[in-house]
């Protein structure tokens, strides 16, 4: 895995990665913005900005999602390093 600066377009392809894989995760468990926001006690437009990837999540907000998501935080980030291979290989994919 090679390491992306969040500064940089790279960096913000990660954050994008991560709010397809957050979205993906609480879409299959049938949960809204909402509800993973009660859960895990974040609002749910904060959610929504890690969703769009306009914000980066800290490693306790990781944790708590995971948590929430009742998912194991090390699943979610290798499906995050997985999503931004994907990305990286094919840029399109994560324009908006």
């Amino acid at each position: 895995m090679e390491i992306c600066d969040p500064r940089d377009s790279e960096g913000k392809i990660l954050g994008k990665a991560f709010g397809v894989v957050l979205r993906r995760f609480r879409q299959e468990r049938g949960i809204s913005q909402e509800g993973l926001g009660f859960e895990s006690g974040y609002h749910r437009t904060y959610i929504s900005l890690l969703e769009r990837g306009q914000k980066s999540p800290s490693l306790q907000t990781i944790f708590r999602l995971a948590n929430s998501l009742k998912i194991h935080p090390a699943k979610l980030i290798r499906q995050v390093d997985s999503e931004t291979e994907t990305l990286l290989r094919n840029p399109r994919k994560g324009a908006d």
